[in-house]
């Protein structure tokens, strides 16, 4: 874990240890390291001026589910990510309704891509207009997240609760440890609290 902290890569530090005759796998290294995150407040609370949001259809356990996910689009923090068993009016409200709780949106402008969107957002009171410029930013973290899904498995074999874990485990190294290009190499998380 000090060796991660102290800015080595989950990669690296598997390598380090391969040399010191520990044999350990970068998924484990990768669970320890996002067990000890989840300690740690995340995101960092936000008073985003636009904030994306979108779904996108998953599979867990060979069940049809949906992932709801929003970005601060101006230092790309994920504020939040969150696992529905179907899409609609109904469940983007209650995933918007977990932002209010967390972070000032009072004054946010909502990017979305549907009119249901529009009508969870009136139930909360919320501003938003349907952008797909804007939006292209998100399209590429959801391809960012179905990228690592892919590489621990095609489809989620565990329980939605795991696969609500092991997405804000996600969360917490998309905002603390991974850097952002279009960020000139800091993370979202360092963007905010600068």
């Amino acid at each position: 874990m000090r060796l991660h902290t102290a800015g080595l890569s989950i990669r690296k530090t598997v390598a380090i240890w391969d040399l010191l005759g520990v044999d350990r796998s970068h998924g484990a290294v990768w669970n320890w390291v996002h067990t000890l995150a989840e300690a740690q407040s995340d995101p960092p609370t936000a008073e985003p001026s636009r904030v994306a949001v979108d779904e996108k259809q998953i599979e867990i356990d060979g069940e049809k589910k949906w992932l709801y996910a929003a970005v601060d689009t101006e230092p790309k923090l994920l504020l939040e990510v969150d696992v529905f068993s179907r899409c609609g009016t109904d469940p983007a409200a209650a995933f918007l309704h977990r932002l209010t709780q967390k972070h000032d949106v009072a004054e946010t402008v909502f990017l979305v891509d549907a009119g249901g969107y529009l009508t969870a957002l009136s139930r909360h009171d919320l501003s938003g207009r349907l952008d797909y410029r804007i939006r292209n930013h998100f399209e590429k973290w959801f391809q960012t997240v179905t990228v690592r899904i892919d590489r621990f498995h095609s489809f989620w074999r565990d329980s939605q609760s795991s696969a609500k874990q092991w997405l804000r485990r996600f969360r917490h190294h998309y905002n603390h440890e991974r850097p952002n290009q279009e960020l000139d190499g800091r993370t979202p998380a360092e963007v905010v609290q600068n």
